[in-house]
């Protein structure tokens, strides 16, 4: 973990902290111990957290033990994890699984097993810890820097919930969350760092300057190769000359109740599918995270589905208004739109929670009444926006189910199939 400082072309280190005391490898470890794969099984332990129960003795007791055996917490953000407790340095595995099953009194769940309550109130917890964390090096980098600007990189700012904690803190009056936040995204640090600091090129500020406001920098592809790759796979197909008649047709497709795969324009940059490679539906059907989850993804059915919004609708059904255009923050649904908010929920299972009606918007607000947003732009994504805005005219919500890119593929095999 580094803290900088950046003005001009120069970039000041200001704080490091060396391996292994890591807070992504720490949040690593859980997601093994939970049975998700490591690097790439983090969000879902993310999305299984909020099922955790807040107000259970068996959540405090694990942050506890979190901290009194795992790890050490300064004031500033730095960590110090008991090594002891993992394997990461010395063998190809993340943990001592013994010692972490004799803390926690907890067998390590393997990935066909199924969940209880203790999965999900170990997942909360250290969630919860994890966001203490992050709020405490956010604020000590704004104590040392006197910055109103920040900017996060790295895995860890792939956390939706505990980036939307630091918007709530209003200690910030900008950030910025690199949406390639992974080592992907540290491609475009490399580059623009040799530019400006290598090459000690000026950094130009005017209204020309580049500034990242999409991810659209993938490949793209014509209606003739479209068409030829359709002809290949025998599908049958429709040309619409013009968009709006596309659009208008999708959006009421999409309002009947049908999935959609969209693809249009350049592939997103990052591990979002952000309206150009997605799966798309209606919010307001109660049946649709169901229709999803078991005939196209085939996932865990506790994980949440994220909501595309009109930017300039935001603020019609979320607390927080901000914008959201990589889908890296967290917001609650509005005290208007919900439902069963002083019904005791944790006396439910796992699978009965799943698919409660907690919203107006059913299909895309978890279980604590949250959701992960994206906000729609018409200058950055016109045609995505023209769809949404499409959809409203319908139905009088500017909101759809937006569902990752990789998922296009098992839609199309399952129509040839």
């Amino acid at each position: 973990m580094t803290i900088c400082k950046g003005k001009g072309n120069e970039i000041e280190l200001l704080k490091e902290l060396n391996y292994p005391h890591s807070l992504g490898l720490l949040y690593s470890a859980f997601t093994y111990f939970l049975g998700f794969k490591v690097n790439s099984g983090e969000y879902k332990l993310m999305g299984l957290a909020p099922y955790g129960n807040p107000n259970s003795d068996k959540v405090s007791d694990f942050i506890k033990k979190i901290k009194e055996e795992l790890v050490d917490i300064k004031d500033d953000g730095s960590i110090f994890l008991n090594q002891s407790y993992f394997k990461y340095t010395t063998q190809l595995k993340m943990i001592d699984e013994k010692a972490w099953e004799r803390l926690f009194d907890l067998v390590k769940r393997n990935s066909e097993d199924s969940f209880d309550q203790q999965h999900c109130d170990l997942a909360m917890a250290i969630q919860k810890v994890t966001e203490e964390i992050v709020l405490k090096i956010v604020n000590h980098a704004k104590d040392i820097t006197d910055s109103e600007n920040l900017c996060l990189a790295g895995g860890v700012a792939l956390n939706c919930v505990s980036n939307g904690n630091i918007v709530k803190s209003e200690s910030f009056k900008n950030i910025f969350i690199q949406p390639a936040a992974g080592d992907a995204g540290g491609a475009i640090g490399c580059a623009l760092a040799f530019y400006y600091i290598h090459e000690k090129n000026e950094r130009n500020l005017s209204e020309d300057a580049f500034i990242q406001k999409h991810t659209y920098y993938g490949p793209s592809y014509n209606r003739f190769e479209i068409e030829k790759k359709l002809k290949q796979l025998k599908l049958d197909y429709n040309y619409y000359e013009e968009f709006d008649s596309l659009s208008n047709k999708v959006a009421t497709l999409i309002s009947e109740g049908n999935v959609v795969g969209w693809f249009q324009g350049a592939m997103e940059f990052g591990p979002r599918a952000l309206g150009n490679r997605s799966i798309l539906g209606d919010p307001r059907n109660p049946e649709m995270k169901k229709i999803i989850n078991l005939k196209i993804k085939f996932r865990e059915s506790f994980r949440p589905f994220a909501p595309s919004i009109l930017k300039e609708d935001i603020g019609n059904w979320f607390e927080n208004v901000h914008d959201s255009e990589f889908m890296l923050l967290v917001d609650d649904i509005k005290s208007e739109h919900r439902l069963l908010e002083n019904t005791d929920k944790h006396s439910l299972d796992l699978r009965e929670k799943t698919y409660l009606n907690l919203s107006n918007l059913p299909a895309i607000t978890h279980f604590d009444h949250s959701c992960r947003i994206q906000t729609v732009d018409k200058e950055t994504n016109y045609r995505y926006w023209k769809l949404i805005t499409d959809f409203k005219a319908i139905t009088n919500v500017g909101v759809v189910i937006r569902v990752s890119s990789f998922y296009c593929n098992l839609l199309i095999k399952s129509k040839l199939s």
